[in-house]
């Protein structure tokens, strides 16, 4: 085997085990074998295949992260993950799955080409996301812990006084108050409010963690540049960073906007088009923060109060783009709630919303560093 040769390795990792399949330049991929998800066994694996050929290698992303591309890359393994949604899967395999199957599959797809890799970011951006996604945990489970305690009060019989807005300072001077004769059921009310302001402590510090890491961040100014888009605040902003990373992979904003999972469902076949929801198959905390972002386009476009301070000192062409933005979404959102209502016009402003944080996001990729 010459030294120009490539060697292409197809890895089927899990925690503790990675299966790896050997495919050569022509002919069948073959079952190398299996080896610890360890950095020594990784590293003796390369060393073994690496001797007489280039080494180009590749997996499904999953729960184990990036670990093993780094360690590849490290090493001088040209790595791709892939996409586990865009792997193409021949129909007589549907119905076997094993892990050599799944290396020997990733090795023929790797080969050929036909691989969707993902986009990889670097140990800091990553816990950068981690950040942003722990913060929105901690809003799932306080979303929980309040909902248990309105549906014990509510079997109770027990309500708020008129006027009390839920989760206020009011109505929680309120429950200070709230007290029952059952023994049992003060132990009740008593563990859910400390539940409850547990989760309340643990959002308000993840979020005082996530603005001083941002403020140290080199994506500071893409994370003030979005902020110039009507409903889109600092929070919306690092989330959006966060996810998406580096906007210049994709190439137009129809290709963002297919990321977020915002663009409509079809099915055609010669004459005959039909279309139906969104396809939902884009990043999920990215779609969220869209939408809600997508009911400011209900008010009348303007440059005041938090928007107009966000717009101090930025350069002249994104408040101009700030406008623009807020002019089209909220003649479009006019446009289609008429027409086919609120909820399915709030979803495709939220499409438009994504080709506006398409175009601030290269604006700020494409400007010149400080």
């Amino acid at each position: 085997m010459s030294e120009g040769t490539t060697r292409y390795l197809g890895l089927d990792v899990h925690k503790a085990t990675i299966t790896v399949a050997v495919a050569e330049e022509s002919g069948p991929p073959t079952v190398y074998g299996s080896i610890a998800n360890e950095a020594a066994a990784v590293r003796k694996l390369v060393r073994q295949l690496g001797r007489e050929a280039r080494l180009v290698a590749a997996y499904e992303a999953g729960p184990t992260g990036y670990a093993l591309h780094r360690e590849l890359t490290r090493l001088g393994v040209e790595c791709t993950v892939a996409a586990p949604s865009l792997i193409p899967v021949r129909p007589g395999d549907r119905r076997i799955k094993t892990d050599s199957r799944d290396a020997i599959g990733l090795a023929r797809l790797l080969r050929n080409g036909d691989l969707t890799p993902v986009w990889v970011p670097d140990p800091e951006h990553e816990a950068l996301r981690d950040l942003v996604r722990a913060r929105y945990d901690a809003k799932d489970d306080l979303r929980r812990a309040r909902h248990r305690l309105a549906k014990f009060l509510l079997r109770q019989g027990v309500s708020a006084p008129p006027g009390i807005k839920s989760w206020s300072a009011r109505h929680h001077a309120w429950l200070n108050q709230l007290s029952f004769s059952q023994a049992a059921a003060q132990v009740v009310l008593d563990d859910y409010r400390v539940v409850e302001q547990a989760a309340h402590e643990r959002v308000r510090r993840l979020e005082r963690e996530l603005r001083r890491c941002a403020e140290q961040s080199p994506q500071l100014p893409l994370i003030a540049a979005l902020q110039v888009l009507r409903g889109i605040a600092f929070l919306s902003a690092v989330t959006i960073v966060a996810e998406v990373g580096d906007f210049r992979r994709f190439a137009n904003a129809p290709g963002f906007m297919c990321f977020t999972g915002l663009v409509t469902s079809e099915h055609s076949s010669g004459a005959s088009r039909r279309q139906g929801g969104i396809t939902r198959t884009g990043n999920r905390y990215l779609r969220h923060v869209l939408v809600q972002g997508a009911h400011n386009a209900r008010y009348v476009p303007n440059l005041r109060g938090a928007v107009q301070q966000r717009l101090d000192g930025l350069p002249p062409d994104l408040v101009e783009l700030a406008l623009r933005a807020q002019q089209r979404l909220h003649a479009r959102y006019r446009h289609l709630d008429r027409r086919i209502g609120r909820p399915k016009a709030v979803t495709a402003v939220a499409r438009e919303l994504a080709g506006f944080v398409w175009a601030v996001g290269m604006r700020m990729s494409e400007a010149p560093a400080a």
